[in-house]
């Protein structure tokens, strides 16, 4: 799988940021409630680029923790562990996720619902 990054386009009526390019891709919103957080996972199919649009939050990118607001964007690579938390007014982030998408490739090394 290529590595793609995304990049902005300026136009006369504004810019478009480009996300993809040709792609087998999954795109996802996600809401994520306060307080909330997904497991520290990694996938083996997928790479994942995250926009946040809403909230804010902590996102963990392998052994970095990053306090995000809207705007703001990240990346895990395939084998990357990662996870996202949500803080008290919790978070909205758009996912795009690239290569094979299975939601069983979740490999879970920590998970406060008790599903690690």
């Amino acid at each position: 799988m290529a590595e793609f990054k995304p990049f902005e386009v300026e136009r006369p009526w504004g810019t478009f940021r480009q996300l993809t390019h040709n792609s087998l891709s999954t795109v996802k919103i996600h809401r994520i409630k306060p307080g909330g957080e997904t497991s520290l996972q990694s996938h083996k199919k997928r790479s994942e680029f995250w926009h946040i649009i809403s909230g804010s939050g902590i996102i963990r990118v392998e052994d970095k923790e990053y306090n995000v607001v809207p705007g703001d964007e990240y990346d895990a690579p395939v084998g990357v562990k990662h996870r996202w938390k949500a803080g008290d007014s919790g978070m909205i982030l758009a996912e795009v996720a690239v290569g094979d998408f299975d939601e069983e490739d979740i490999i879970r090394f920590e998970d406060k619902y008790g599903r690690a």
